[in-house]
């Protein structure tokens, strides 16, 4: 299945599905322009592919996200206004790292007041 992602005014508005085999072209390739213009027929508008596993376009399209032409990516909302975009990945990373000593117990989560991670240590019972 290919995943195809409806861009408008560079925001992902809807994600839907073509299957594979009705993109197939004279030759029994797949061809991205073949699933766009299904896209447009069905539902008009304009489309991009989208990797579901991120293998190309760097992320996967979600609802929200920004398509960003120039990167040829798809750039989801920026986690906290402090946080930078790591070009090669396309998502938002703080440049603070997680403190050291963090279990997958933790909840750690993002202050931005403060410019830090707060770690909630909890006990496994």
């Amino acid at each position: 299945m290919a995943h195809f992602a409806k861009i408008e005014d560079n925001l992902v508005t809807d994600i839907t599905v073509i299957d594979n085999k009705d993109m197939l072209d004279e030759y029994g390739a797949e061809s991205e322009d073949i699933g766009i213009q299904l896209c447009i027929g069905f539902f008009g508008g304009d489309w991009v592919q989208t990797s579901y596993n991120g293998s190309f376009r760097k992320n996967y399209a979600g609802m929200g996200d920004t398509y960003d032409a120039a990167r040829d990516a798809f750039i989801p909302p920026r986690n906290h206004p402090s946080w930078v975009l790591n070009e090669s990945t396309c998502q938002w990373e703080t440049t603070v790292p997680i403190p050291d000593g963090t279990t997958e117990n933790d909840f750690v989560e993002w202050n931005e007041d403060t410019l830090s991670w707060v770690v909630t240590k909890y006990e496994t019972v």
